[in-house]
């Protein structure tokens, strides 16, 4: 039996809107990704120096001075809240794919547990534990792997012909 909801059955118009939204919601997701490539957290000393400074480290080319409480907390609601957004919009949209079930499931769960993961260990980080980057590291790169294989798996639904009835 057919699931009633596949992307690929939708009107040309409506595909024409998921695929421009997608464009768009990567192109924020990505430039994100620039982001903290500019604040050097793409390495776990980078990542410990931006969350919990470096001015005692006399080599340092940019000070950084450690985040205060109510900075972090700003920083972690508003990430968790927007990117558990951004995946519950592109989860929605994988399960209307022709993924097998396991693709799906990994698709659309597995984003909330890096969500969580990433950003717990952030702030775990910023309380001083700071062997938890590297942690942050890997479900950060899954997270985002899981974006790219969801985004995937949407665009290539969107560019099928619908089923005929």
């Amino acid at each position: 039996m057919e699931p009633s909801f596949l992307l690929r059955n939708f009107s040309k118009p409506f595909k024409s809107f998921l695929f421009v939204f997608i464009v768009v919601l990567s192109i924020g997701y990505f430039t994100g990704l620039l982001f903290v490539a500019q604040t050097d957290s793409t390495s776990a000393k980078g990542m410990v120096e931006n969350y919990n400074g470096n001015e005692e480290v006399e080599e340092a080319t940019v000070i950084k001075f450690k985040k205060g409480e109510r900075e972090m907390l700003t920083i972690l609601h508003t990430h968790i809240l927007s990117i558990g957004f951004i995946f519950a919009f592109l989860g929605v949209l994988v399960w209307g794919t022709e993924l097998p079930l396991f693709w799906k499931k990994f698709f659309m769960i597995e984003p909330f547990c890096s969500i969580i993961v990433t950003f717990g260990g952030i702030y775990f980080l910023w309380l001083g534990y700071t062997s938890l980057a590297y942690i942050v590291m890997i479900s950060g790169l899954l997270m985002t792997l899981s974006y790219c294989g969801g985004v995937i798996a949407v665009l290539m639904a969107l560019n099928k012909k619908p089923l005929q009835e």
